[in-house]
């Protein structure tokens, strides 16, 4: 007889079958003697007879398009360090037929309403988490190459505010898993008010990508552990490519388009370079900071994202208190938690902002942060070697790549970091207490 299989994620039928099917809202799904009948309690499925029950038969059928070694460890402890070391294939899959010779741009379903997002007033960006930092960190690229404000809403936020919403506006809804629950509810609200909107997901076929007008579905591979990696800089990719989608025809844009497009093409390189030289560095950081029990990331611009994401994963897989700042806030009020035992993580890149974040390395070296500093830059940025030195503070060094995606290389120290202080406290890196992976209730 034919065997049916409930989950809550498809990657969990994996290695029973290819042929699942996603249920609706208010389905009720029903197997008996060897059938499976699908019933509908909506008014959207009844055309407006509420209170009954309808036999639903027009559910499709869909093929999961991943392997069952996608969702096996390997020859790795656990499936985060397999999906840190995987982020070189995840990043060049989520740009393979989208990054072109020349090099260019193709985004399918964006290109197509290139036009609708070029007329809009404002583009909404809808997201949690992980995903939220994702959105966070390329919002000034999308701004200074659409030329369109851009607005970063976490959906819890923005459902608690019943945010104005315009026919004018483009809002983007950004998931891992395409079901987490406030972004679906925040989707369910925009529709309503006549918005263009826009899906960026991991899962073919999940809620988000089918409610959505149209979306990039990032093809980053099956991600199992709970604290999210390789699908983090996926999203950051894949938000590139649709910034530059949007500016192709911009003359005057095209030195920094070229410029771009270029350091894409060699930033799954950089990224597997990247991770092999901090690796054993970051695990001597961690036998070091193993029994703290607060730590501060401080950066800005670009970093500012990275500051929020890396104090994310610290927090769910070793459990220390972090907290990401802004280095423009730091004498509004974080600069008083600033003493001889504190670790501070700054981030530096060699951007626009590079010397307010050297004067704020500078403001934390003169308040007690010496010996506990640790400053992230890239490998050609010396301008703080003196005095890092003189201070006792350590220096990560990362590969350099253009601006935008610095973030990307940045990150890298912080999954690692959080993942060996995870292992160096005992405790379970792919399931931290109280989290799921994918959030489906409010």
């Amino acid at each position: 007889g034919i065997e049916y299989f409930f989950a809550s994620d498809a990657s969990a039928l994996v290695e029973h079958t290819q042929k699942v099917f996603y249920a609706e809202d208010n389905d009720v799904v029903a197997v008996a003697d060897g059938k499976l009948r699908v019933y509908n309690s909506g008014e959207t499925a009844l055309q407006g007879n509420s209170g009954q029950i309808a036999s639903m038969g027009n559910r499709e059928i869909a093929t999961l398009r991943m392997e069952l070694d996608e969702i096996m460890r390997g020859s790795f402890p656990h499936f985060m360090l397999k999906e840190i070391f995987e982020q070189p294939e995840s990043i060049a899959q989520t740009m393979r037929g989208r990054l072109l010779e020349g090099p260019a741009v193709q985004l399918g379903g964006v290109h197509d309403r290139r036009s609708d997002i070029r007329k809009s007033n404002r583009i909404i960006f809808v997201a949690c988490g992980t995903s939220y930092h994702a959105c966070l960190a390329v919002r000034q690229f999308i701004e200074e190459m659409s030329q369109i404000p851009v607005v970063v809403e976490l959906a819890c936020d923005f459902l608690d505010r019943l945010c104005p919403i315009f026919r004018s506006d483009v809002v983007v809804f950004v998931s891992q898993s395409g079901e987490t629950a406030d972004t679906l509810e925040a989707l369910k609200y925009v529709r309503g008010h006549g918005a263009l909107c826009m899906g960026l997901v991991n899962v073919v076929g999940s809620s988000v990508s089918r409610l959505t007008d149209f979306g990039i579905h990032l093809n980053a591979g099956c991600e199992i552990g709970v604290a999210s990696t390789k699908v983090y800089t996926s999203q950051i990719v894949a938000l590139v490519l649709f910034a530059l989608e949007l500016s192709s025809d911009s003359r005057a844009l095209e030195q920094r388009r070229k410029q771009v497009l270029l350091a894409l093409e060699r930033l799954p390189s950089d990224v597997e370079r990247t991770i092999k030289i901090v690796d054993d560095q970051v695990t001597k950081i961690a036998a070091r900071l193993e029994s703290e029990t607060s730590m501060l990331l401080i950066g800005r611009g670009y970093h500012q994202a990275t500051c929020l994401e890396g104090a994310l994963k610290i927090k769910e897989v070793a459990y220390i208190h972090t907290e990401g700042i802004n280095a423009g806030e730091l004498k509004h009020g974080p600069l008083a938690l600033v003493d001889d035992s504190m670790p501070i993580i700054l981030f530096s890149s060699m951007d626009r902002t590079m010397d307010k974040v050297h004067n704020a390395a500078q403001q934390l070296l003169a308040r007690g942060g010496k010996r506990r500093l640790i400053v992230v830059s890239s490998e050609d940025d010396h301008e703080l070697d003196e005095v890092l030195d003189e201070n006792g503070a350590e220096t990560v060094r990362v590969g350099r790549t253009v601006d935008c995606l610095q973030p990307v290389l940045s990150i890298l120290p912080m999954q690692l970091l959080s993942y060996r202080l995870a292992v160096a406290r005992g405790l379970n890196v792919d399931l931290p207490r109280n989290l799921a992976k994918s959030v489906t209730t409010q």
